[in-house]
């Protein structure tokens, strides 16, 4: 029996929503790579791009366990001498909530270009909306 490996252009891609409240930061985060990388299709070729879009609603109403709501902390450095910048989870929180679950699903992607491009398909939102109706995305149940 032949091995199959996937064609880009024949890959066809779904769009999804995922409604983010009440989840889990990181269990969430993991399903949703998991879509993005199309590892849930029978047809997932690790060197293609075989994922899907993945719209993500209610991004703001994401919880975190334990005491991690206070505990966390995201970092970053500017690339100056002393320039680390620390932020907060509750600060983080209040000023950009999408970025929380972008940071998490981010981290859990190979850093590699197709990766990237993976990434891309990545839409996230704070509030219930989303400008995609028009793509008649199917929603996505995160077990």
């Amino acid at each position: 029996m032949k091995s199959y490996m996937a064609r880009p252009q024949e890959v066809e891609r779904k769009w999804y929503v995922v409604d983010a409240e009440g989840q889990t930061l990181g269990r969430l985060a993991a399903e949703i790579v998991k879509v993005l990388r199309g590892k849930n299709k029978p047809q997932y070729t690790p060197h293609v791009d075989t994922g899907d879009f993945v719209v993500v609603v209610n991004a703001d109403r994401v919880e975190v366990t334990g005491r991690k709501a206070e505990q966390k902390v995201y970092r970053r450095h500017t690339g100056y001498p002393g320039g680390l910048r620390e932020t907060s989870y509750e600060v983080m929180m209040q000023r950009k909530p999408t970025e929380i679950l972008r940071k998490a699903v981010w981290g859990m992607m190979p850093k590699s270009r197709l990766a990237r491009q993976q990434f891309k398909k990545l839409k996230i939102y704070a509030g219930a909306e989303h400008p995609h109706a028009a793509q008649t995305p199917q929603t996505y149940e995160v077990k």
